[in-house]
């Protein structure tokens, strides 16, 4: 994990599909499995995706809370 990728969960947005618009950091966890499941995208919007799973699979949500306040 890059620590300069924390910021951007907050800041990209979904690109296509159901939740087009939202930010990385607000997806549901069970659309972020389905990506794990499925495959991720190639590219940052993958990377990210890929990440924020993780964190959220392993209940890590609230270490994005100071980020959100700035």
């Amino acid at each position: 994990m890059n620590p300069e990728d924390l910021p951007l969960l907050l800041t990209r947005v979904m690109p296509f599909g159901k939740y087009k618009g939202t930010p990385i950091a607000d997806l549901p966890g069970n659309y972020l499995n389905w990506f794990a499941r499925e495959g991720f995208p190639k590219g940052e919007i993958g990377r990210l995706l890929a990440l924020m799973q993780e964190i959220d699979h392993n209940g890590l949500s609230p270490l994005l809370d100071p980020l959100r306040k700035r």
